[in-house]
């Protein structure tokens, strides 16, 4: 078997697996990210009122994600939060039917979109004062991520949930014309993970060195635009989500996984931390 022919299989069966870990979690553990952010909700709330916080069963599947996430970098958001999952569901859908009727599909891309960035953050700062304030375990039928819950549980009683339902299907557009438009701009506890100092041994980085002259193609090909630092150095952008996407992508096959420069053995080691995470969560009580 040819280099090239062994190395576009070694990426499809990398597709592959991504797209089936994130089925399993979709099927199975569908409430660790608003069981996470029940949990930051939760701590809010509580110090608004001035009351101690508990340990419960949000707190600590909060706990797990964000160590987790600090350790291994933002694993969850690639391969195994649902919101994550379900984005690159409809985004996928979507080109696959543009592709079918031959049409060029409608994407928003700009400078602007460097800007719609801090979204998110704006988006976790008013729903953490609202908690502290006592005013959002008041509201009600406004949250898309409750009508989520709702629809994937089977519970179509949604009368209650108008608010809710009109940002979910604006969340949708979104999700279809933009990868990853949910934690990109909208994402709450997405904020929350970008903001955490991940240890860097465990990220993607490239030796630069070894790149083509003036090729931008795992930037161009990731969902986050971010570039990938060089193997020596120590930083890790936080807003990585571990997809992996840039590791099939470079031509020259040029990416690995921190330090220790795993390479070719990707399915492995993810395949490791999803066991991981998937035991932290069981005993969090997901």
């Amino acid at each position: 078997m040819s280099k090239k022919i062994k190395t576009k299989t070694q990426k499809r069966i990398l597709n592959y697996f991504r797209r089936v870990v994130q089925l399993l979690f979709f099927i199975f553990l569908p409430s660790a990210f608003t069981s996470a952010f029940s949990g930051v909700k939760y701590i809010f709330t509580q110090i608004g009122l001035k009351q101690s916080i508990e340990f419960n069963s949000f707190v600590a599947i909060l706990i797990v994600l964000c160590g987790f996430t600090i350790v291994f970098g933002r694993l969850f958001c690639g391969f195994a939060c649902a919101f994550g999952s379900l984005g690159d569901a409809v985004h996928g859908s979507y080109l696959w039917i543009c592709k079918k009727i031959h049409k060029k599909p409608i994407q928003f891309k700009g400078k602007w979109e460097k800007k719609l960035l801090y979204i998110k953050y704006l988006l976790l700062s008013v729903i953490v004062l609202l908690c502290f304030s006592g005013v959002y375990s008041k509201m009600s039928g406004w949250n898309p991520w409750d009508v989520f819950s709702l629809i994937r549980s089977g519970n179509f009683h949604l009368a209650g949930y108008i608010v809710g339902i009109v940002l979910f299907v604006l969340i949708l557009i979104g999700m279809a014309l933009h990868e990853r438009f949910f934690c990109k701009f909208l994402c709450p506890m997405g904020a929350v993970f970008s903001w955490l100092p991940v240890i860097p041994l465990f990220s993607l980085r490239r030796d630069k060195n070894n790149c083509i002259k003036g090729c931008s193609a795992c930037k161009r090909c990731c969902p986050a635009n971010i570039s990938l630092p060089d193997k020596n150095e120590m930083k890790c952008s936080g807003d990585c989500f571990q997809c992996q996407k840039c590791v099939n992508t470079c031509p020259k096959n040029n990416i690995h996984i921190g330090f220790f420069r795993i390479h070719r053995n990707e399915i492995v080691f993810t395949l490791l931390r999803i066991l991981i995470l998937s035991l932290l969560l069981y005993l969090a009580g997901v």
